[in-house]
């Protein structure tokens, strides 16, 4: 999730785009080829995993390395064409075995965030590994397990080398989410400017402002109007939504999740723009109609040279 002012993302071209893998999918995929090399004693070539909806994605490894109780793959995540930041990250799991009965479990390694607030789908204190990664990542590894005709009791670190620093970049610390990034993914597939990512962020946002029960939150296109709108206001972090310009994506998600208090901040032109009904205020997206905006100030008495201009 890009933090820029006042702007979301670059203009998307006209060509053919590619898809790419989500932190949840590479994850899934180091995870299974760590778990194969703990059961059979050697890393597979490469790794192919099923993925929620069906589709089975083969990954290369970046890395790995077994002493036979210690299995530990890397894969550089490939977000296709979509500007993600995290866009070839490197995606480290490490497994080992737990106790009889135990289950899989998850660990949060160097560059994952810890979840500190409540109002996340995660409960405080667990790592930032969201439930749909969880489950495909369980259900891959179970299956090779039920491969070998053993019990799936694993133990799974995710670890992404910069993670803090790339976090920064993120809606992470106003979500309570501590010491790096997110796995996340609800298909597996990252969609060039779905912005999938940036859209949970916002979601994830909202809910937390509400466990914490604001009554009162503010949706920002970026850090000017984020400011102006501060100075007015005396919220905490918390209370702040980088809606970026997916006001459209904040409001639905309102309207099932409601706040008391939404104050909606943005330059001239895109606040125009929402008031004219666009619900994306990218430039590239959606344009101010003058004609209109004229008329209004007519109406309204503006000199006549500014209603001309």
């Amino acid at each position: 999730m890009p933090d820029k002012p006042e702007t979301s993302l670059p203009t998307r071209t006209k060509t053919a785009l590619r898809t790419g893998w989500t932190t949840g999918a590479c994850a899934t995929a180091g995870a299974v080829a760590a778990v194969r090399a703990l059961l059979s004693g050697e890393f597979p070539t490469s790794v192919t995993i099923t993925l929620p909806q069906g589709a089975s994605p083969t990954f290369t490894l970046s890395r790995h390395r077994s002493d036979g109780k210690i299995a530990t793959a890397g894969v550089i995540k490939d977000a296709g064409d979509d500007p993600d930041v995290t866009h070839q990250a490197e995606i480290v799991v490490t497994v080992t075995a737990n106790d009889p009965g135990q289950g899989i479990t998850f660990v949060a390694g160097d560059g994952v965030g810890t979840v500190t607030l409540p109002g996340l789908p995660l409960e405080v204190g667990e790592p930032a590994i969201n439930p749909v990664p969880r489950q495909m990542i369980a259900g891959n590894i179970a299956a090779v397990a039920q491969e070998f005709s053993v019990a799936a009791d694993f133990c799974v670190t995710i670890a992404i080398p910069g993670g803090q620093k790339l976090a920064k970049k993120t809606m992470n610390g106003r979500l309570g989410i501590i010491g790096g990034l997110s796995i996340l993914g609800t298909t597996g597939i990252v969609k060039p400017y779905s912005c999938a990512a940036w859209i949970h962020g916002i979601h994830s946002g909202i809910d937390v402002g509400r466990a914490a029960k604001l009554d009162h939150m503010i949706g920002a296109t970026g850090k000017t109007s984020e400011a102006a709108a501060l100075a007015l206001y005396n919220l905490p972090e918390l209370a702040l939504i980088d809606m970026g310009d997916f006001v459209g994506g904040m409001l639905k998600y309102l309207r099932r999740q409601p706040v008391p208090r939404l104050t909606i901040a943005g330059g001239f032109a895109k606040i125009t723009k929402l008031g004219q009904g666009c619900m994306d205020l990218h430039s590239s997206r959606s344009r101010v109609d003058f004609a209109k905006l004229a008329a209004l100030m007519d109406d309204l008495g503006a000199p006549g040279d500014t209603v001309e201009n």
